[in-house]
């Protein structure tokens, strides 16, 4: 395995520093934003309900001027951004179409509420953008001049600036282009890893990674913020002040399930080349079982399987943020990441390969062929790695898409 000095995109998110008055510059724009994407939304559903007409992307932006002469106030708003609006809306309506033609679950691009919608982006970045980066204060067209806290370097090229709205502050995302990737030394070793809730991750070689259960450890805490909120009147100041307790309590397990996989992938990712992984489809798997047993341990929903009663100790694990972040470490690294199909991994004898079936109660994995003994993450570890070293069948490279990161922190 060669490694090559490559670049890649990369996304670097730093903390905004706004005085007050851009606070309100800032909640303005973003409520214009949330405003002109439910206004656009339902153009598209009424033409269409009403007259069977399909509203495109240039039809909408070709009313932006006649917008901002009924409506002064847009005027303060960047022409950039305003189409960026319409054109997430046109990448919903994509979205949906394509989940149409390919006969998944539809779901229909919904309202955006006050609390859905938290940020807005800058399409262009430098002297003839709507954004511009000087040292430590980042220029916003029609806002004003932000400091920034840049507590890393910059490196590529700025392309585009999304400004976002966290329960503890505002955030600019720098995406850059010609970030060139940083190889990690070649180890000459391959491993298959089995993900699970008893332990996060098993490796091939026996390795274990504790599951931390962020979310259920914080929820005590995390009920009591909730009652506070079911106690004040909905609307009051109070009420506001509580809810901002409650999202900065949420946001410190969604930060601590982060840090927990950046570590963990950064640990696979220095110890290995190339690492095969299930394939799971984690929306089939978290969805509410039906009460029909398959022979693979799980429960049958529309041809998937199913774990019951473990919906949300399946999201506080949170897999598939994991895959993506060992996928842009491994690319980021020079290594390699493969997805394999799951199917009987965990049934399957990894010592003569005769399958055994057993439920998901049933932890060690003992075969009454060759007499094999091991716990059945392990046994299934040890089936993804021979599945991956047999070839391309079966075999879903699991790549960032267009070779895009999102703060990979190497």
């Amino acid at each position: 395995m060669e490694q090559q000095r490559d670049s890649v995109r990369k996304t670097y998110k730093y903390k905004l520093m706004p005085t007050p008055a851009h606070e309100q510059a800032l909640e303005r724009v973003l409520w214009r934003c949330r405003e002109l994407y439910n206004a656009g939304l339902e153009e598209r559903k009424a033409a269409w309900e009403q007259c069977g007409i399909y509203v495109s992307f240039a039809m909408q932006s070709a009313q932006l001027p006649s917008i901002k002469g009924v409506r002064p106030e847009y005027r303060d708003i960047t022409a950039q951004v305003l189409q960026d609006v319409l054109h997430r809306l046109d990448r919903a309506f994509q979205a949906f179409f394509h989940r149409v033609k390919a006969g998944e679950q539809p779901g229909y691009p919904r309202f955006q509420g006050r609390n859905r919608y938290n940020s807005f982006t800058y399409p262009q970045v430098g002297d003839h953008g709507g954004a511009v980066l000087d040292g430590g204060i980042l220029s916003l067209s029609k806002i004003g001049r932000i400091p920034i806290r840049l507590h890393r370097p910059l490196q590529g090229t700025p392309k585009t600036v999304t400004i976002s709205k966290e329960a503890d502050g505002w955030y600019a995302c720098i995406s850059c282009a010609g970030v060139p990737t940083e190889p990690l030394p070649l180890t000459g070793r391959e491993t298959g890893i089995d993900v699970g809730l008893k332990v996060f991750l098993v490796t091939a070689d026996g390795e274990y990674r504790e599951n931390p259960r962020h979310h259920r450890t914080a929820e005590k805490r995390l009920k009591t913020a909730q009652r506070c909120v079911s106690r004040r009147k909905k609307g009051s100041k109070r009420w506001w002040k509580a809810v901002g307790l409650c999202a900065k309590k949420y946001q410190k397990v969604k930060r601590q399930r982060g840090d927990f996989h950046h570590k963990t992938a950064l640990h696979l990712v220095r110890e290995y080349d190339v690492i095969y992984l299930e394939d799971l489809q984690i929306r089939d798997l978290s969805r509410r079982p039906k009460a029909k047993l398959d022979g693979n341990g799980g429960y049958l929903h529309n041809g998937a399987a199913h774990k019951a009663g473990l919906n949300k100790s399946i999201n506080d694990a949170g897999w598939y943020a994991f895959r993506r972040i060992l996928t842009c470490k491994a690319e980021w690294a020079g290594k390699r990441v493969e997805a394999i199909a799951p199917t009987y991994t965990t049934q399957d004898c990894s010592g003569c390969g005769e399958r055994v079936y057993k439920s998901l109660s049933v932890r060690p994995h003992v075969c009454t062929f060759c007499g094999l003994i091991l716990d059945r993450d392990e046994n299934a570890a040890l089936n993804i790695l021979e599945s991956g070293r047999a070839g391309p069948s079966g075999v879903n490279v699991a790549g960032c898409g267009e070779r895009s990161l999102r703060s990979p922190r190497l």
